[in-house]
């Protein structure tokens, strides 16, 4: 770095903190990469990016949108996403990773998420995790097989007086078991039928 240069990113920009920043050129649309065909993916990022690119500190608001009609943020978009918004694709890349709410892969249609957090882990919720893995084939940030059921970590739902906890599409439940989290997939499973 250059004495007296200063270092710039994406949280200390104006964009960022919602003031107006002017753009060289505008962006109205989005291209297709070179050689990348034009998927239905693609095709909402680029519907996105254009109703949202002249606004600042778009990046997230525009993850945003792509993840709730995609549910989630394909990493083949990235680049068109980079572009319309004359930002680098690492950039972009690095918000996405950061923020644990982003994800790059599709996602199963029950989200189950367990508590790994010490009160939890007392309680015996690495046994409870090896039972969830096998009953699901899936490993922690993995879904089924089937599509139906995502699993993630977290730590600590402030349920620690009932651990081990979880929840199941945004519902919690308490004083889990290898046979109540059985019970509780069960009444998921039919619930979805």
């Amino acid at each position: 770095m250059i004495k007296g240069q200063a270092r710039v990113d994406l949280a200390s920009t104006g964009a960022a903190r919602g003031s107006q920043v002017a753009v060289s050129e505008p962006v109205t649309s989005v291209n297709t990469p070179p050689g990348q065909p034009c998927t239905p993916a693609l095709a909402a990022v680029q519907r996105i990016v254009a109703a949202h690119a002249q606004q600042a500190g778009a990046l997230l608001p525009i993850l945003h949108a792509i993840q709730a009609e995609l549910g989630h943020i394909p990493p083949d978009t990235v680049q068109a996403i980079a572009d319309g918004l004359n930002l680098s694709r690492a950039e972009v890349h690095g918000v996405i990773t950061f923020y644990p709410h982003f994800h790059q892969t599709p996602r199963g249609r029950h989200v189950i998420e367990l508590c790994q957090a010490e009160s939890c882990q007392a309680m015996g919720s690495e046994k409870l995790t090896q039972h969830v893995r096998k009953k699901l084939g899936c490993d922690l940030h993995g879904s089924s097989p089937d599509g139906n059921y995502t699993l993630e970590p977290v730590y600590c739902l402030g349920l620690c007086a009932q651990s081990p906890a979880m929840l199941v599409n945004g519902v919690p439940y308490a004083r889990l078991t290898p046979k109540r989290f059985d019970k509780i997939l069960g009444y998921v499973t039919e619930a979805a039928e």
